[in-house]
């Protein structure tokens, strides 16, 4: 992985270098204070979605700690960790994953095989693996990653629940139902009791359980999961609080699936409201929710109201993602498909047609490094 850094940032360097080593130690302070200033910066970024400009500031915040702490300290592992979650974040597995494998070397070799940042970096580059379909690849490290939590933190610490709904969702993949079942509910049930039945996390254990029942038919199951998820949530966050949204959405596409369009429009424009006060107009959850909302005004016939939203969904996604990310292509075959039904067939054959080169080149990344 090349590090790209500032002018400003290779002139510092360059200067500091030059210092008697006497002065190191204290200069090297330096470095350290403006890493973590980027870092800080990049982490806010972030959270407003602006994912492809924090980019370049953990790069630099990247190399500052490579110099001040050296290539193998537990904080370029954490560095390292930054920058590939951001490079995930907008669909660059193929440079992500060897970014993910030296921050587990780092952390295994600094801090011992069975500390619990290896179990984070376990889980980041498994995620990373189970988007690329290598179910067989992340499972292993799922596993291991859930020994090391029980074995650090207890069988009954909420870090081990969150491992046990990662594996979960594994085996939900690969036809396990039963197994994935299993491992929710006792995730659910560690965070009930570590947490309280009234924590956010209880709400997320809830949330997954439906997702479980709902893609395996018992959609009234789901629905009182939903449910009472949101509901923890609105008590435990407040009524405008982002994840609130996200139990909305999830809810409203259960009704969506039912077919219960008119209980779910109000759900997903709430959604949507909550998002782009909470968030700003530009947050690519804004786009997802865009995007929802648009799948179901063009599910009800409300072609040009659809039209409007998918439009606004994609600038987003475009500036937020880049455009090259698969969102962007997801949300221009959605598009094209309205358009197909406005009878609008070349406008639809021209944003299939960057839909489809944008997924080629994505899979001929994911070939190059399989």
């Amino acid at each position: 992985m090349a590090v790209r850094v500032s002018l400003g940032t290779l002139a510092l360097m360059a200067c500091l270098l030059m210092l008697p080593q006497r002065g190191w130690a204290q200069d090297r302070q330096v470095f350290l204070d403006r890493a973590s200033r980027l870092n800080q910066q990049a982490i806010e970024w972030y959270t407003k979605g602006l994912y492809t400009q924090a980019i370049p500031l953990a790069r630099e915040a990247l190399s500052l700690f490579e110099v001040a702490r050296g290539p193998d300290h537990p904080d370029v592992g954490t560095s390292l960790n930054n920058l590939a979650e951001l490079l995930q974040t907008t669909g660059d597995l193929a440079e992500a994953r060897p970014v993910y494998e030296r921050a587990l070397k780092i952390r295994e070799r600094a801090l011992g095989p069975d500390h619990p940042d290896v179990a984070t970096s376990l889980n980041d580059l498994a995620l990373l693996l189970w988007g690329t379909g290598d179910l067989a690849g992340a499972r292993p490290l799922y596993e291991r990653a859930l020994h090391i939590y029980e074995r650090a933190r207890g069988p009954n610490h909420p870090d081990v629940a969150t491992s046990m709904n990662n594996l979960a969702l594994l085996l939900w993949g690969t036809g396990d139902y039963l197994r994935a079942r299993f491992l929710y509910a006792r995730a659910l049930q560690i965070n009930e009791r570590a947490l309280g039945p009234e924590h956010p996390q209880v709400a997320t254990s809830l949330n997954n359980l439906a997702w479980l029942l709902q893609a395996t038919g018992d959609l009234a199951g789901a629905r009182f999961l939903y449910a009472r998820a949101l509901q923890i949530n609105e008590g435990a966050l407040g009524l405008e609080h982002p994840v609130v949204a996200t139990s909305l959405n999830k809810l409203a596409e259960l009704l969506r699936a039912t077919d219960d369009l008119a209980e779910a429009r109000p759900l997903y424009e709430r959604a949507l409201r909550i998002r782009q006060r909470a968030l700003g107009p530009e947050h690519p959850l804004v786009a997802t929710s865009l995007s929802n909302l648009a799948e179901l005004l063009q599910a009800t016939g409300d072609l040009t109201g659809a039209e409007s939203l998918y439009e606004r969904a994609l600038r987003i996604r475009q500036r937020a993602l880049g455009p090259e990310h698969l969102d962007v292509a997801t949300t221009m075959e959605n598009y094209a498909a309205l358009l197909r039904q406005m009878q609008r067939k070349s406008e639809a054959v021209e944003l299939e047609a960057r839909a489809k080169a944008i997924r080629s080149k994505h899979d001929h990344k994911f070939n190059s490094f399989q």
